[in-house]
């Protein structure tokens, strides 16, 4: 017959053997990956773009993306010919490649292979319950591309419009929209000036060119 001494002794010497496998198998087991709601929700980032050019010289654009893209700003009816003027309202929706636009975030400017997009949508006052103001209505009227690739162009940037979801034309060096764009454009030849979360950046970081600076310089809009 057992001592009780002896059985209790045993039972003390199991239960501390139990207790160190259980210690061993909860040191053994992996931690738990905890994933929150958000992260399972969040949407996959789009692929990155890469211009690709025909053999024509054409870009092949971004018309399948680019609305996933970041979104910079909208402008109604503008034009920065004095003499401008049209039957139809329009806005424009300008939007940029997210690699450049974390780039800018970081130093105030453009990387190279930034790809800027306006499109064109036609304005609306009347419909459903609107009263004043006017709406985005209808499909896509037109795109223009403004890239920035310079081993590609001498002056580092060029523009295209966009015929079709599979070819963008490139616009000559000569079109009025260089000359522009070089000497009023506040960051890199690009309008940031009208890019309402992008100036302050451009600000900050000490980024904004002269001809902008000396252009508004009695206005107080630096």
């Amino acid at each position: 017959m057992t001592h009780p001494v002896q059985f209790r002794i045993s039972a003390f010497v199991c239960l501390v053997a139990s207790s160190a496998l259980a210690l061993a198998i909860w040191v053994w087991l992996p931690a738990p990956v905890i994933v929150s709601a958000a992260a399972q929700n969040a949407a996959p980032s789009p692929p990155a773009y890469t211009p690709t050019y025909t053999k024509d010289g054409d870009l092949i654009p971004p018309t399948a993306q680019y609305r996933e893209w970041v979104y910079l700003t909208t402008g109604l009816d503008m034009s920065y010919n004095p003499k401008a003027s049209s039957d139809m309202s329009m806005f424009d929706n300008v939007f940029v490649n997210p690699e450049a636009y974390r780039a800018f975030e970081a130093t105030g400017t453009w990387p190279d292979k930034t790809v800027m997009l306006l499109e064109g949508r036609q304005a609306q006052s009347k419909g459903s319950i609107n009263k004043s103001g006017h709406f985005q209505s209808g499909g896509v009227m037109g795109l223009e591309i403004h890239i920035k690739d310079e081993s590609r162009f001498p002056g580092k940037w060029a523009f295209f419009d966009v015929a079709s979801e599979t070819k963008a034309t490139l616009i000559p060096a000569t079109a009025p929209c260089y000359s522009c764009h070089a000497e009023h454009a506040a960051v890199d030849t690009t309008f940031v000036q009208f890019y309402p979360t992008l100036l302050p950046i451009a600000q900050k970081k000490g980024t904004l060119s002269a001809s902008y600076r000396k252009e508004n310089a009695t206005e107080g809009t630096q």
